[in-house]
């Protein structure tokens, strides 16, 4: 079964100090493109919770925010090098324009980067760690589910609009017989104009009705749509990535329905043509979000 790429999954986890949220959204794209947002102190950590999503998905742009509430005090580092730049900087402002005051300890506090959470990875908390793994395990079960839900809807509107271009198919392929003779007639009825005498080959009107019908046969794109449209139906019901596959045949359909316009002057198969192309169009728009 078909799966949109469109979801949301949340998944949460406790521990005796810490409880962690991790919220999964994605949408529509050409291939699998992970975004995270985590807390500082899992940052080491990113490229293990990307794996577990790529290992679950196959396309899509994925944003996964992850928050972490903890009961222990939290250990913060001081950036040294930066907060005494600063302070460079400030007494050289305050002796250049002879300003008064001296810089706070609230200033100071609320220098970007003055103070930064402990980075000492090797005191990250296993239990934390594990944590975190089993919430996005968790979110990842919950958007799998929810884009499979999706993509049962999308599912059921695609075979709606194979359903209609099926319907134009008998209308076309009915007028296409008619053709040859409504050619001929056409032909015949121009050379009496022309010839005054009255007097018409039958045999070259015959061969020339039929190289007409010829240029114009789509019987090939009309076997071509049928194929396509079959392929389709057997995509749906897979169980595999069918995005790319389903575009390509959507292109090949258009180039069949844009042929059959161009071959016909016929105002029936014309018409039919164009009810073809926009569902072809619809199809397109809605195969965007399979995965």
């Amino acid at each position: 079964m078909i799966k949109s790429m469109t979801g949301f999954g949340q998944g949460s986890a406790e521990g005796g100090q810490f409880k962690v949220r991790v919220d999964l959204r994605s949408v529509n794209n050409r291939f699998l493109d992970v975004h995270t947002r985590l807390p500082q102190e899992l940052n080491s950590l990113e490229v293990t919770l990307k794996k577990q999503v790529q290992a679950a998905l196959k396309r899509g742009r994925v944003d996964m925010v992850v928050s972490v509430e903890q009961s222990k005090q939290a250990k913060f580092e001081i950036n040294l090098p930066l907060v005494a730049g600063y302070m460079a900087a400030l007494n050289a402002l305050k002796n250049e324009f002879e300003l008064a005051g001296e810089p706070s300890l609230e200033l100071v506090a609320k220098l970007p980067g003055a103070l930064q959470v402990s980075q000492d990875n090797s005191k990250l908390d296993e239990a934390m760690v594990a944590g975190v793994v089993a919430a996005v395990s968790e979110a990842i079960v919950a958007l799998a589910e929810m884009r499979l839900v999706e993509g049962q809807q999308l599912a059921a509107e695609l075979n709606i609009r194979l359903d209609n271009i099926e319907r134009q198919l008998p209308k076309i392929e009915s007028e296409a017989e008619r053709l040859p003779a409504l050619y001929r007639d056409k032909l015949a009825k121009r050379l009496q104009e022309v010839v005054s005498s009255g007097s018409i080959d039958e045999a070259r009107l015959a061969q020339e009705a039929a190289m007409l019908a010829e240029r114009s046969d789509i019987s090939e794109e009309i076997a071509r749509l049928k194929s396509h449209v079959g392929q389709m139906r057997d995509l749906i019901h897979a169980d595999d990535e069918i995005g790319k596959r389903l575009d390509f045949l959507l292109q090949e359909m258009n180039r069949e329905a844009n042929t059959i316009l161009s071959k016909s002057s016929d105002l029936q198969i014309s018409d039919a043509a164009l009810i073809i192309k926009t569902e072809v169009e619809k199809l397109r728009e809605q195969g965007q979000n399979v995965e």
